[in-house]
């Protein structure tokens, strides 16, 4: 098709570039329910699951998935988005994005009996980073390398940063 990266084998100059300021917004739109938590204390703290439980007796996403976090996340995307050129709604859409596949791998974790501090490495960095590339993908027409490296770089990055993060009294767990 006219104009469609999508089939590019490789990853060229403007590839790496905008694979560089997805990244960027993955790591805004995950970060940025931590300062939300952070700068507005107790306020919009309200699970975003109202305490509800599933079928299974376990809560649907639990107490750690607030409002708060999710809209403070999408807003990060987004005026992250608009700073970096891509646009405010391309950044609200992907916060979107990457915020329901947060929320979705708590849904899973929450079904396999794992507390919401547990360490599930894949299924933490998985589905909000991957879900939110699958929109950029089609959004932006970027070929399918940049689709499986940024959330492979995001996975690696969470890994090492977050430890650090936790030692720096910014996360509340070192995963």
């Amino acid at each position: 098709m006219e104009g469609s990266r999508l089939a590019e084998p490789g990853m060229g100059p403007g590839s790496i570039t905008i694979a560089l300021t997805l990244l960027t917004l993955l790591v805004v739109a995950n970060g940025a329910p931590v300062l939300a938590r952070r700068l507005l204390k107790d306020r919009w703290n309200a699970p975003i699951d109202g305490g509800r439980l599933a079928w299974d007796g376990r809560p649907l996403l639990g107490a750690s998935k607030t409002w708060r976090g999710f809209l403070g996340g999408i807003a990060g995307a987004g005026i992250a988005s608009e700073i970096l050129g891509q646009g405010l709604v391309f950044g609200l859409v992907f916060g979107l994005a990457a915020l329901t596949g947060d929320l979705l791998s708590s849904f899973i974790k929450r079904r396999a009996g794992l507390a919401s501090s547990a360490r599930a490495t894949s299924l933490d960095q998985l589905p909000e980073s991957l879900l939110p590339m699958l929109v950029a993908a089609f959004w932006l027409g970027l070929g399918w390398l940049p689709v499986f490296i940024v959330p492979a770089l995001f996975m690696l990055a969470h890994i090492w940063i977050s430890p650090l993060l936790y030692r720096l009294g910014i996360r509340h767990q070192p995963h």
